[in-house]
Order: C-alpha cells, then sequence, then structure tokens
C-alpha cells in the first residue's frame, strides 16, 4: 500500500482486502501510484452493484455485465461513458431511464422524529428477510435468498432496515443502503440507497420519508460525504420525496443487461392507451408468455388474447369462459345466497325489503346490514345498523343503486377473500377497512383526504376513501364527527366496509388459511358454475373454521394479490399450452 493512500481508506482497505483473501479472490489494483482496487462490484443479494468507475477499460464492464446470474439484476452505476459501454454491445446492453440523486451529508440536518405506528429499525431476524421478500415481490423487486442475508452480508458495507407496525409487527417498509468506503475499500467514498420499498397497504404517512432519513443517518454518522439513489424518470412522487429532503440531480448514469427483469425498461412505453392495473397485470403476463394481446377498450378494461388458434375476449378477469347465467347469479345478491346455502354453506340471515317485516327482523338480530341487491365496489352497503331510522335511510341509499335492496343480520368477523381459479383458490387476504391516525393538529376530514391521497397513489388510483353516510355513521359510532381533531397517536376506522375501492387495505393469509375456508369457497364457486371468482367470507381469524358466506365477485382485482400468482393462474387457465411443458406435465399428474 503506497504511502499517498488517504489515512481514512486504509482501514476500509485492509479489511476488503483480507476478506479478499479469505474467499479466495485476487484483489486487481491500478497501475499508478495510488494503489487504489479497480474493478470493484459488491453482491447485493438482488444482484451485484458495480462501480463503473473503478472500470478502467469499458470493454472490462462489459464482461462484468454478461457474468450477471440468471433471476438477478446487476447494476453498473457511475458509469463514466455510458454510449461507449452500450456501443460496444447495444444487443446486449441498455442505459437505464433513471436519474441520479445526491443528499449532501455534511449539510444534511435530521428531522424531528414525529412519526407515529411504526418503527425504523435494522433487520434483524429470519422473519423480517421472509417479510421484506414478501415486499419485493408485491413490487415487482427481484427477491433476495435468506442465506445471504445471513451469511453472506456485510453489514459494515451493507445496511437492511425496516419499518415494523408497532402494532402488529408487520413489516410495512425497507431500505438498502450501501458504503461504498468499506465495499470498495476507498476506491469511491460515498454511499448509495437502493430497494426503498413500502407496502400498498401501510396505514401510516410517512414510512419512505423515515427509512431514507434513517439511513441518511446511519452513513452521515460515519464520515460518508454524500448518499445517491437511482430513481425512474416518471416517479414523480418519489422524486418530490427526494427534493423535499434535499437531493439534488447529478449527472450519473447507469448501465444494465437486457434481461426479463428489465424489459419494462429498454422495450419501451406499449403504444396502446393505459389499462387499469388489474387489466394491466394479465396482459402483461400473456405477453411475457408470447400470447397476442389486443387492446378493445383501455377506459373499461377490455382486451383480446390470442395464442395457438384460441382468442379470448376478457374484461379484467371476466373471460368469455364466465357464462351469462353465472355472471347474473352473482350480480343478483339474494340469487347468490340462495344457491350457495344449497350447497351447503353457511349464510346469514336475510329478507328482501317489502317482503317481511323489518321491524321484526331488527328487533331478532340487533344490528343489520343494508345493501342493495345488484351492484360492485361496496356501492350503497351500510353496516352495523341498529335502529329502524337508520335502517329506513340506508334502504333509501340502496335504492340508488338497485330497485331491490337486502336486509342481512350483522356477522361480526373478518372479511376473508378467496381467490378461485378453475376451481382451486389461489388466493387468500383479509381485507381491512380504511382507517386514519390522528396527530393532533389535523381534523378527521383532513385526515380522510390525506389517507385517500395515498390509497389512491398506491393502487394507481382505484383506491379512495369516500365521505358519505356510511363513513359519517361509522365515525359517529366512535364519538367522532368529521370537524373533530383526532388525538395524537389515536386510530379511528372511518368504515365499515372493507371494499379497497372505498380506501380498505388487503393482507395475505394464503398461506396460513383454514382448510374448511378454503373448501367452502370451491364449493361455493362450483355451486354457482363459475370458474374465476372472488369468493367473500366473513371469518373470526382466517386459521378457524368458522365463517358466513356474504357474495361472489365475478371480476375479481388479481392485482390486489400479489406476490400470489393471480395472473400466472389466470392466463393457465385461459391458455394450459403456454405453461412450459414441466408444469403441465406436474399438473397432469396431479389430477390424472
Amino acid at each position: 500500500m503506497s504511502e499517498k493512500t488517504p489515512s481514512r481508506v486504509k482501514g476500509a482497505l485492509e479489511h476488503r482486502l483480507k476478506r479478499m483473501r479469505d474467499h479466495g479472490m485476487k484483489p486487481e489494483y491500478r497501475a499508478d501510484e495510488t494503489d487504489m482496487p479497480v474493478n470493484q462490484t459488491i453482491n447485493c443479494g438482488w444482484g451485484r452493484l458495480l462501480f463503473g468507475n473503478t472500470f478502467a477499460e469499458p470493454d472490462v464492464l462489459v464482461e462484468a455485465l454478461r457474468d450477471e446470474r440468471p433471476d438477478r439484476r446487476d447494476i453498473a452505476f457511475y458509469v463514466r461513458d455510458p454510449h461507449v459501454v452500450v456501443g460496444l454491445a447495444p444487443q446486449e446492453l441498455f442505459l437505464d431511464p433513471s436519474h441520479t440523486y445526491r443528499l449532501n451529508l455534511s449539510t444534511y440536518r435530521s428531522a424531528k422524529d414525529t412519526r407515529r405506528g411504526f418503527t425504523v429499525r435494522r433487520l434483524s431476524s429470519r422473519s423480517d428477510a421472509e417479510q421484506i421478500n414478501a415486499l419485493y415481490a408485491s413490487r415487482g423487486m427481484v427477491p433476495v435468498s435468506e442465506d445471504f442475508f445471513w451469511s453472506q452480508l456485510d453489514p459494515r458495507e451493507i445496511t437492511v432496515l425496516v419499518a415494523e407496525e408497532d402494532e402488529t409487527g408487520n413489516i410495512v417498509g425497507t431500505a438498502m443502503g450501501v458504503d461504498h468506503q468499506r465495499a470498495t475499500s476507498g476506491a469511491e467514498l460515498g454511499s448509495s440507497l437502493w430497494c426503498l420499498a413500502v407496502s400498498a397497504q401501510a396505514r401510516f404517512p410517512g414510512i419512505g420519508e423515515a427509512l431514507v432519513r434513517r439511513l441518511a443517518e446511519v452513513f452521515q454518522a460515519r464520515g460518508n460525504p454524500h448518499m445517491d439513489l437511482s430513481v425512474m424518470h416518471d416517479n414523480d412522487m418519489a422524486i418530490a420525496l427526494y427534493e423535499k429532503l434535499g437531493f439534488e440531480r447529478v449527472p450519473v448514469f447507469t448501465v444494465k443487461l437486457k434481461n426479463p427483469i428489465n424489459e419494462a425498461l429498454y422495450a419501451g412505453p406499449a403504444t396502446e392507451e393505459k389499462l387499469n392495473p388489474y387489466a394491466t397485470l394479465i396482459v402483461n403476463e400473456a405477453r411475457r408468455r408470447g400470447i397476442n394481446a389486443q387492446i378493445i377498450d383501455a377506459e373499461g378494461g377490455f382486451f383480446r388474447l390470442s395464442y395457438g388458434g384460441r382468442s379470448v375476449r376478457c374484461r379484467e378477469s371476466l373471460s368469455e369462459f364466465t357464462t351469462a347465467v353465472a355472471m347474473s347469479i352473482c350480480d343478483d345478491k339474494a340469487s347468490t345466497r340462495r344457491i350457495v346455502a344449497a350447497a351447503g354453506l353457511s349464510v346469514p340471515d336475510q329478507m328482501t325489503v317489502g317482503e317481511g317485516d323489518l321491524k321484526a327482523f331488527l328487533q331478532r338480530h340487533g344490528s343489520l346490514v343494508v345493501k342493495p341487491t345488484r351492484g360492485e365496489q361496496g356501492k350503497g352497503i351500510a353496516i352495523g345498523l341498529e335502529t329502524l331510522e337508520d335502517v329506513e335511510a340506508a334502504i333509501d341509499v340502496a335504492r340508488t343503486f338497485s330497485n331491490e335492496v337486502l336486509v342481512e343480520e350483522c356477522v361480526q368477523g373478518s372479511d376473508l377473500r378467496l381467490v378461485v381459479i378453475d376451481y382451486k383458490v389461489v388466493a387468500a387476504a383479509i381485507r381491512k377497512p380504511a382507517e386514519i391516525m390522528g396527530n393532533g393538529k389535523s381534523t378527521v376530514r383532513d385526515l380522510i383526504h390525506a389517507q385517500s391521497r395515498r390509497r389512491a397513489a398506491a393502487t394507481g388510483g382505484e383506491s379512495r376513501i369516500l365521505i358519505d353516510d356510511e363513513a359519517e355513521r361509522c365515525l359517529a359510532s366512535a364519538g367522532f364527527t368529521l370537524e373533530d381533531i383526532l388525538p395524537d397517536g389515536q386510530r379511528l376506522a372511518v368504515r365499515r366496509t372493507a371494499n379497497l375501492h372505498t380506501g380498505g387495505t388487503i393482507h395475505d393469509v394464503t398461506g396460513e388459511t383454514h382448510s374448511t375456508l378454503i373448501e367452502a369457497a370451491v364449493r361455493a364457486a362450483k355451486a354457482i358454475q363459475i370458474p374465476v371468482t372472488g369468493i367473500d367470507l366473513l371469518v373470526k381469524s382466517p386459521r378457524e373454521p368458522e365463517y358466513n358466506f356474504i357474495e361472489a365477485n365475478e371480476r375479481p382485482g388479481l392485482a390486489n394479490h400479489e406476490p400470489q400468482p393471480t395472473a400466472e393462474r389466470f392466463v393457465d387457465f385461459l391458455f394450459p399450452l403456454s405453461m412450459p411443458k414441466p408444469a403441465r406435465d406436474t399438473l397432469q399428474r396431479e389430477f390424472s
């Protein structure tokens, strides 16, 4: 090591060299007096981060990118001459359409910690790692093996943070930071932020900001001069957050290998009109398999898929294989109830308005649900009505959605949605009503508007919290009005219905759902004779067998259930021959 090597680098360099020798690796150095290592990379679990500025020759960087492992996503950062690198292998490489932003840590000032409902901490358990991967999968990111987290990750080089909900212990956010000085033995002196992800089901604001700030504080304490990040050029919300925190754009470029994971980045935007998230998920899965997708009506979510001589028209998850009769049964909630009850499912007591004594029905059950016979997305539904006056008012509202209105006993429990495709349950999730958290300053109305904006942003505009009679009844039952100030840290449900379109959140329980509930969903689908459906049950717990059937949805939103492979199973159902042959053979053995 040269005497000219900066003293602050020597410790990191010695650590890096020892680690390389321990793993049988031979270090490379610059051919100058600084003896700085060259061709520096670090394994981040999802792939390698290649420090492009340590590669003296562009052809060496190209060869390094070609060594990318299957199912990984390598990133060449700080590429000095990206046009030259891509020009050497234009069929294999592309310039990433992202901007680089930098936070000057010498001038960064920590903000007062005012977050509530969650805690930011370091990765500390295998359960954390499992939940991080579930979060990665839900965001279309590359998962990281547990072995990497526990045997290959050096915490001095890579810092992994998680945001944990205080009440549930669920991981609702994560971020990864790389200390460049330690990772490159001083060849690069900054730090960087990667894999910032926040759950679409997060109930509390400020999670992303808290993770970024905590990571900045970690690197600032180590004396790192700056923290960089790469963000898609059109991710306006993320860019707004980074600029708010003091990040400034810098002329730094990234090069990646053309692989299936990166396809959306180099293939360019679709030429047709933008589909909603539910149709997009299916169309993307079809195109990955070489199935032709023709957009019929983007606004309505209609498209046609064609493969191997078969052509199927769809509206999101509703296809031509769902008959008009099955769809009509799902549309008429009274008919649905009678048919599934005849198949042996447990159903709540119910009556049609005008065909029974409403007052006696209320006295018998104490609390009622009013809902239009026809309709979807939770429109016109009122829950937990305990007075005849409230019931009659809710009936008037329901009649604006359907001429016939149902009154049903109010059964307590959690809302469980089971997605059935080809008469097999492929996903199960608990749906929770929209709720807000007080800050001691804002009115309930303002908090609802803020949470509604977050839900809309997280779901592509599909989920918003409505302020209507149902919301006001829910608030009144808790002793609040829209103009009240909600105390700091207090959570408040603002609707009783857990429908996602009215601001509800969804929480995957596929791996822990009781077999009785799964059998009930399949039995209901078979009774209706509908091959693709969302079956809604009210349950005490997804782990217990007790349930009450609520309704069947003929067009379930498959995008709400990621990371479960709902779109894959839907396309399998439409086009069995598009499955890889090993998968078809396995399926045939299972059901032969």
